[in-house]
């Protein structure tokens, strides 16, 4: 059950309304909490329940969440979103709190969304010929939201920090920057998911930044990070490329092609930071577009 960890954040009417669902379908992601509006639940199959999320849930649910003293928690309301114990991260709005221009916190917390972490152990096997032939390869999972893209960058991190004997995969050293906390799902810097025996990571952490941190700290053989996109991360993986670390890495697109109309991808890919690219589709399965080595510039 990846939502027992959720249940005693629930006040009493949500939690009544929603495990009957959660315990008839496993497919589930994520519990929609809106203040005064109908509960909703989404995965492959929505559900909109009867139950409506009143004042009286979210004042409590929000006294669970933040233990009580929203105060200590204000980096996390910060960045909008809260993990608690599992790997779940509960995601955030209300209204928003400024100082000099930009938000340093946030209150009247009315919206919850609750993503259900769940660990898919072999999910990226299929993909493992295209990864790590002759060594791990830099590559680039292509995918819209809610494609898989961070469940198979977990998995990849825990193969190949823990290694996979069926096909002769030694473990190496990895690491994960975990800017928004969500392929680890940390809780006070210890992840709640398995992410490999050899894996270290870096939670909450600008991925530029992280990168940069942990190529010059923990001497990585294998670098994962999650949604790349800023001038400064293609900075940090033309660094790692050329300290000879293999970088796995997510950009939210439907396809190459569309990932490409944004100029630092387009950057990336001319500069031949990545040997493999692979379009993640949730239907379709994998696309594996390109798997040739480029000299990077």
């Amino acid at each position: 059950m990846p939502y027992k960890t959720i249940i005693p954040y629930l006040p009493e009417s949500t939690l009544q309304a929603v495990s009957p669902l959660l315990k008839s379908d496993p497919a589930i992601e994520e519990i929609r909490l809106r203040t005064g509006q109908r509960i909703e639940l989404s995965g492959p199959k929505p559900y909109v329940l009867s139950t409506c999320f009143s004042e009286q849930d979210r004042a409590a649910f929000v006294h669970k969440i933040t233990k009580h003293s929203v105060y200590r928690l204000e980096e996390q309301l910060k960045r909008g979103y809260l993990t608690i114990e599992g790997g779940h991260r509960i995601g955030l709005a209300g209204q928003a709190v400024l100082k000099d221009g930009t938000v340093s916190s946030m209150t009247n917390l009315s919206f919850f969304n609750i993503r259900i972490a769940k660990q898919k152990k072999g999910a990226a096997l299929p993909l493992l010929a295209s990864l790590c032939e002759d060594g791990w390869k830099s590559t680039l999972l292509i995918g819209p939201p809610r494609s898989g893209k961070t469940t198979l960058l977990r998995d990849i991190a825990r193969i190949a920090g823990t290694g996979e004997d069926k096909r002769n995969i030694k473990p190496v050293k990895t690491c994960i920057v975990d800017e928004r906390s969500e392929i680890a799902g940390c809780l006070y810097g210890v992840p709640q998911l398995d992410v490999g025996m050899k894996t270290d990571v870096l939670d909450a952490c600008p991925k530029s930044e992280g990168m940069m941190m942990m190529i010059r700290s923990m001497s990585p053989e294998v670098l994962i990070v999650d949604e790349i996109g800023r001038p400064e991360d293609a900075q940090a993986l033309s660094e790692a490329l050329h300290a000879g670390i293999a970088v796995i890495a997510t950009v939210h697109a439907r396809s190459l092609e569309e990932a490409l109309r944004r100029p630092v991808i387009r950057h990336i890919k001319e500069s031949g930071l990545f040997d493999t690219y692979i379009e993640v589709n949730r239907e379709h399965g994998f696309t594996i577009l390109k798997k040739e080595r480029q000299a990077a510039g």
